[in-house]
């Protein structure tokens, strides 16, 4: 495993606090907020007829960052819980709370104060997004510390829980615009958070060997050939959901045929190579993947550009010019 896959060590000298509590929040993880933006996203044909495209964004980018500041607060309660395990992980242990460069009282203070944050931003949605973006939030809450108390040691249960995180902020991004979110991108998303989730526990097994279980205690009640099954079949279940979507769109991007199939390619060639990477024990988390592998980079950012072209030439446009 090379060294880009472990967390930076902080600095030494009068910096280091300030850098420590960033890496606190896990910055790299605030990329799982996109999952807030899909609802609107793919219902901005319908809400652009009705909603100012500044209400939009301000609503979709301010539910993002609620669920950020949020879950970096819920990641800094995981990590003062977990940080004697941390401690026995190659690259968790340089994690600001296992390796002593920040405090657990102190850290108790930082991830109180990102709540508040995240209340106030709160406060500036409109009455009933308030309301429902509110549940959600607290939805996520719950669901972070049953996960954190109980399931993260029970087989499958654990990464059904993690499944459940990415839902709820699917939720919240419709919540925010008071849209309701549709059964392909409930499946797509569950599917996908539970490959993301098996393959953070094969990328564990590949890089730590038998260590996985000493820094994860539910790995012993997983197998190898199992957690090869598991990323293969929600792999595979993510893509289908895709594609049956993809299909009920025919008629709406048509020239010639139906071009929204187009983005299946980057979709299909992303998640494959997620999983050999994962496979090869190269990464040990797929954020880190994300963030780091060029080529997975770039067919995401081809399936958001064939995306938003698409939409927006076949769904926006032609609205748009008869308003």
């Amino acid at each position: 495993m090379t060294d880009t896959t472990h967390d930076t060590v902080a600095p030494r000298g009068s910096a280091s606090l300030p850098y420590s509590l960033l890496r606190l929040a896990r910055p790299t993880q605030w990329s799982k907020s996109v999952f807030v933006l899909l609802g609107p996203l793919y219902g901005l044909p319908e809400l652009i007829q009705e909603t100012p495209w500044t209400t939009i964004a301000a609503s979709s980018l301010t539910a993002a960052v609620i669920f950020a500041l949020t879950s970096s607060a819920c990641y800094i309660v995981n990590d003062i819980l977990d940080a004697e395990q941390d401690r026995a992980h190659p690259r968790k242990r340089n994690r600001p709370i296992a390796s002593g460069a920040v405090s657990p009282m102190l850290a108790s203070i930082y991830g109180a104060f990102l709540l508040i944050a995240a209340g106030l931003l709160l406060l500036t949605l409109d009455g009933a997004s308030r309301l429902l973006v509110g549940l959600t939030v607290l939805l996520y809450i719950g669901n972070v510390t049953i996960y954190s108390a109980f399931l993260k040691h029970v087989v499958i249960a654990d990464v059904m829980c993690l499944a459940g995180g990415f839902v709820i902020r699917v939720l919240g991004g419709c919540a925010a615009l008071g849209i309701s979110p549709t059964v392909w991108l409930l499946n797509c998303t569950f599917f996908l958070a539970m490959f993301l989730a098996f393959g953070k526990r094969l990328g564990e097994r590949r890089s730590m060997g038998e260590g996985a279980t000493a820094t994860r205690l539910v790995q012993s009640a997983y197998t190898d050939n199992f957690l090869e099954m598991a990323v293969v079949v929600t792999g595979v279940a993510t893509l289908v959901g895709y594609t049956i979507y993809v299909e009920t769109q025919t008629g709406l991007y048509d020239w010639g045929f139906n071009l929204l199939w187009l983005t299946v390619l980057p979709a299909t060639y992303a998640l494959f190579r997620c999983i050999v990477l994962l496979d090869r024990g190269r990464y040990d988390d797929p954020t880190e993947l994300a963030v780091q592998d060029r080529a997975f980079q770039l067919a995401a950012v081809l399936f958001a550009g064939l995306t938003t072209i698409l939409v927006w030439h076949f769904r926006l446009a032609p609205g748009l010019a008869g308003v």
